[in-house]
């Protein structure tokens, strides 16, 4: 496809909850424009946006997915955005670019939390809005509840465009009461043109055309002045102002649609032609002043054979197979000589992209997810997705020994293609955490990792990072005194410990009055204690909250050494925090999860049982937001649990408030276990 116009390009992301049938629409979209000569099947894997080997057995899309077709003159680039929660930075990444969103809504479970959470992505990043509902002709389907739904939890301001003829089995078609012409079921054939609305719908069609205008015309005075004389209106002047009150967010669109059956693609093709602003009309997502030619790109794709692809939206100028840029964020010029066009993970070579449009580039060095490129260095940063920190963590090992830089290599690789996923080592454990948004999306990162770069990788549940301090004080003094057949050696310090309110930090507070320790030894009793904080004598954990006090103490003049001095300040330590009332400190995390009204009860029941203190609610159209703080140690299977108590459609994020002491049963609990683990490691 050669190179359009801004005014005829159509950027359009479609989002919503899992299982609600955008990669199926996508399909219908692509079948019915004749980019695809057969409408593929979630069940069989043979749809053009989910190519994913993992996509294709998991029967969920887990990487977004870009697609484009030609209707009416216009390119219409659509991407195919994951609903799962696991995956939700995908839809970060392609509202960024885009001037529409298509929410796609089930006609049988209504508005989700998944509709929630892309409703709010796109109204910050102020974007036109359509909605259609889709899955009409399963059991239970309504698209007049549905509607009712969307317009009590979206917006007063929906309104249907479309209409079904029929319910569930039963649906037959839909009519467009936009254009006032109907669409008879193609049950998975090329739609055809449209037909004459059927007699017995005349009459609903007719009040649900009443209904837009009346919506419609408060947009343009001039339509409303004619519509109130009782003018006719002509449906290119009706069309022309739902434009532009989608485009200024002031009216959403509502559409209806069996996406497995191609029913309705035909009047959603219009609609997004008619309803979704150009980039001509909106401009580009950010302005980059001081370049002529600039380019964002907006997803990384790892593979191991092409090496990385890096799709980009164009901001300013054109981009051509001859076009040179500089990356922001690592000064470096790259080329721009492998330009491509793609469908799904099809890619046909491309000379040009012009200003607005969405493309892909291969074989550049540096350039990752969230980098500008611009034809010269200018001072502009790009903004920034706003990735949802990571709620679930596991600790991997690869299988072979040996391999722990081949694993970090892989999960670098496969992190710069999914920034919600993050590898780090854990200090105090000595595990490497790889964090994700949920138990699938760690596996599903560790199954690419296997397939791709061939790194075989255990998973296992993360050491809770559990801190020890002291509630009282004590004193303690230590002689580490050593003699052999030469020099030997001798050191002597007497310490105070302290509690530090708070529970953080550490203090060494030195008190040597007379020069009883030369000053050239106290540095190294405050290393050794130093030292010995880093394994409690409870569960192993590192020690704070402390003060320690170096009162006291006593040195030879040959003897006496660092060494000498550091290990008696050591053992002193050890001495004074065996009598100073030790305790557990665990992490509290601050918990936001958002179900249905129906299941905030067995939810907060979960989650006191889990010791967890309730802070509020936030009941918002049908979905209410718990908020909680919980002990980490609770939440490492808290994924499964939810998902079970709401069917899939609660959604929670954590965060890291403070340390609290662990209560004396479940503190307990974890001493005797790290005794035990002790004890088996030196049998």
């Amino acid at each position: 496809m050669a190179a359009i116009e801004p005014g005829k390009i159509r950027n359009v992301a479609v989002v919503g909850h899992r299982g609600t049938g955008k990669t199926s629409l996508v399909e219908a979209l692509l079948f019915q424009t004749g980019e695809v000569n057969r409408l593929g099947t979630i069940e069989a894997g043979t749809t053009v946006s989910d190519s994913d080997e993992d996509e294709q057995r998991r029967a969920v899309s887990i990487s977004l997915s870009l697609t484009h077709t030609d209707w009416q003159g216009r390119k219409i680039n659509l991407v195919d955005c994951p609903g799962d929660p696991s995956f939700q930075g995908e839809a970060r990444c392609a509202l960024r670019v885009v001037e529409g969103a298509l929410v796609v809504v089930s006609g049988v479970m209504g508005f989700e939390v998944g509709t929630a959470r892309v409703k709010k992505l796109a109204e910050d990043l102020g974007l036109a809005r359509v909605l259609v509902v889709n899955m009409l002709d399963r059991e239970r389907a309504d698209f007049f509840r549905t509607l009712g739904q969307i317009q009590d939890q979206f917006s007063s301001k929906c309104v249907a465009v479309h209409i079904p003829i029929g319910v569930e089995h039963e649906l037959t078609g839909i009519v467009d009461v936009l254009h006032m012409s109907a669409y008879m079921s193609p049950d998975g054939q090329m739609e055809s043109d449209p037909v004459a609305i059927p007699d017995s719908m005349t009459e609903l069609a007719q009040e649900y055309r009443e209904k837009l205008l009346d919506e419609v015309v408060q947009i343009d005075e001039g339509l409303m002045e004619r519509y109130l004389e009782g003018e006719e209106l002509d449906e290119h002047d009706v069309a022309a102002a739902l434009k532009l009150g989608v485009t200024r967010g002031e009216i959403f669109p509502v559409g209806c649609s069996v996406a497995t059956k191609n029913l309705g693609t035909h009047a959603l093709l219009d609609l997004l032609v008619e309803g979704v602003p150009s980039p001509a009309k909106r401009g580009a997502p950010f302005e980059v002043e001081g370049a002529s030619t600039a380019a964002f790109v907006f997803k990384t794709i790892a593979d191991p054979f092409a090496g990385k692809i890096n799709l980009f939206r164009v901001l300013k100028g054109d981009v051509t197979t001859e076009t040179t840029l500089v990356d922001h964020r690592e000064h470096s010029k790259e080329r721009m000589g492998s330009l491509l066009q793609l469908q799904g993970k099809t890619t046909t070579p491309a000379k040009e992209f012009c200003e607005g449009d969405l493309g892909a580039v291969a074989k550049l060095k540096n350039v990752q997810t969230g980098d500008l490129l611009t034809d010269r260095e200018v001072a502009v940063e790009p903004p920034a997705f706003g990735f949802p920190e990571p709620v679930m963590s596991f600790a991997v090992t690869p299988k072979i020994k040996g391999e722990e830089e081949k694993l970090a290599s892989a999960i670098k690789r496969l992190a710069e293609e999914d920034q919600t996923l993050r590898l780090r080592r854990d200090p105090q454990t000595g595990e490497e955490i790889l964090a994700g948004m949920s138990q699938m999306h760690v596996e599903v990162a560790l199954e690419r990792a296997k397939r791709r770069f061939g790194v075989d990788v255990e998973l296992h549940q993360p050491r809770v990072p559990y801190l020890e301090t002291i509630r009282s004080e004590s004193r303690a003094r230590h002689r580490y005194k050593k003699q052999t057949g030469g020099r030997g050696q001798f050191g002597d310090c007497e310490i105070v410990l302290e509690p530090i309110e708070g529970h953080e930090g550490y203090e060494f507070v030195d008190k040597i009055v007379g020069g009883v320790i030369p000053q050239s030894y106290r540095p190294a009793v405050d290393k050794g204690i130093q030292e010995a904080m880093q394994h409690g004598e409870l569960a192993g954990a590192p020690i704070q909250g402390v003060r320690v006090k170096l009162v006291d103490g006593q040195y030879h003049n040959v003897d006496s050494s660092e060494m000498a001095f550091k290990i008696a300040g050591s053992m002193a330590f050890k001495e004074a925090y065996a009598k100073a009332d030790p305790v557990l400190l665990e992490p509290i995390m601050e918990l936001e999860v958002t179900v249905p009204d129906e299941a905030v009860g067995a939810v907060n029941g979960d989650l006191n049982s889990r010791r967890g203190r309730l802070n509020g609610m936030e009941p918002a159209a049908g979905m209410t937001t718990i908020k909680a703080e919980v002990p980490m140690a609770e939440l490492l299977t808290y994924s499964q649990s939810l998902t079970s108590m709401t069917g899939g459609r609660g959604d929670y994020a954590v965060h890291l408030l403070r340390y609290e002491q662990v209560p004396t049963h479940v503190a307990q609990k974890i001493v005797d276990e790290t005794k035990k683990a002790r004890e088996t490691a030196n049998a």
